[in-house]
């Protein structure tokens, strides 16, 4: 087999791979450095967000904090920060999470910055791509999972995480 094709048939093996991943199989580390296991949110809905520090639509970590606070029975928050969009997440895990325990008492689960969009986009993402259709397009970006990993929603980043569009899936 020529080199064009054995790169050619693990290309596309990797993309099929994705559409048989479940998004419970996928394990991330926290800010804090602590890995986290995907299996552990199953049976529950989950709100993904790609989060920044510097970005206009940042004062929406208090509404989903609210939501983490108010709805943790219906819903678990994932923030994943991400410098993607105008390098408006340049801090450190560190600085982020200082960040946003000082200015929004967040208390939802962080993960470590990764990149949401692009060659160096993290699988999280390429699988949230797959499954939905759409990918982020900015800051505050979310998808809402249901209770067997699947997709069931996306939101574009001026959706609030307390809008109706959102609170009605619970």
């Amino acid at each position: 087999m020529t080199r064009f094709s054995t790169l050619l048939m693990l290309s596309l093996m990797t993309q099929v791979g994705w559409a048989q991943s479940d998004f419970y199989q996928f394990k991330m580390n926290t800010l804090a450095g602590e890995e986290r296991s995907f299996a552990q949110y199953k049976g529950k809905k989950v709100l993904v967000v790609n989060t920044a520090s510097r970005c206009g639509y940042t004062p929406q970590y208090e509404d989903l904090q609210k939501l983490h606070t108010q709805y943790g029975d219906k819903v678990t928050v994932l923030g994943f920060p991400a410098n993607n969009f105008g390098g408006q997440e340049p801090g450190t895990a560190d600085q982020i999470a200082e960040f946003c325990q000082k200015n929004y008492g967040v208390s939802f689960e962080l993960f470590e910055k990764i990149s949401v969009k692009g060659k160096d986009r993290h699988p999280l993402y390429a699988w949230l791509e797959e499954q939905s259709g759409e990918s982020p397009s900015w800051n505050f970006c979310k998808y809402l999972i249901d209770e067997q990993g699947q997709v069931i929603g996306f939101y574009k980043s001026g959706v609030k995480p307390l809008d109706e569009q959102i609170l009605g899936k619970l």
